[in-house]
């Protein structure tokens, strides 16, 4: 196995355990530090080679965020309310035509008893919609269609997440239960341009979330 063959495998199996880490700029140091011990144990040409491939590797690097993002996606469950579903045998089940695209502007929910949404949470067969005593939410569609998260920037992500503001805008209503921001807003700012990242690379539906309906009316969209 020739010299470049050898670092590019170290430095692969480095990089795997870098991308599951938090603490990116943590394993970015000690990822460096190896690099740099590989290039001054080598000849000038082997040292050309290991700083090409050590570059090659930095954590902040389009692919790098985008993969952990969609790691990211996938374990805090986006998928459970702003995914439409199918019903299947075993219940209801993640659409992946429809992944991420919100409610669905076409479904209409069944009437219900406002008594009893005042003191329990309803929610929609397939998640998308939550009725409780704050009024009734959509799951906002997360997609980079225009009609998605498709303008907005990443300071709006980070806004929305870090201080619950409704499409990450000043002077905004604060984003609706279920959505679990006061939670989410631990997450580190690298997290969270990752997981922007990856919305921003899936594909893109076309579907406008109703408008929320709070108890307490006042100009509302989706959640």
């Amino acid at each position: 196995m020739s010299t470049q063959k050898k670092i590019e495998k170290y430095l692969q199996i480095i990089r795997s355990i870098l991308f599951k880490s938090k603490n990116m700029k943590k394993c970015y140091l000690v990822f460096s530090m190896l690099g740099i011990l590989c290039i001054s144990c080598n000849s000038p040409k082997q040292k050309e080679i290991a700083k090409a491939v050590v570059a090659k590797a930095e954590p902040n690097s389009v692919v790098d965020k985008v993969t952990r993002g969609q790691q990211l996606v996938a374990s805090v469950g986006c998928n459970d309310c702003h995914s439409p579903k199918i019903m299947t045998e075993r219940g209801p089940e993640v659409d992946p035509d429809r992944r991420l695209s919100g409610h669905p502007s076409q479904e209409n929910l069944p009437s219900y008893d406002k008594e009893t949404a005042k003191s329990y949470v309803l929610f929609s067969m397939g998640l998308t919609a939550a009725v409780g005593p704050w009024g009734t939410s959509f799951a906002a569609n997360l997609t980079p269609d225009e009609t998605g998260i498709g303008n907005w920037s990443e300071a709006q992500f980070l806004k929305a997440i870090k201080e619950g503001k409704f499409k990450g805008m000043e002077n905004t209503r604060p984003l609706l239960p279920p959505m679990p921001w006061t939670e989410y807003r631990n997450f580190p700012d690298e997290d969270l341009k990752a997981i922007f990242a990856y919305l921003k690379t899936i594909k893109p539906i076309d579907n406008v979330v109703p408008a929320a309906i709070l108890a307490t009316p006042q100009p509302l969209e989706a959640k």
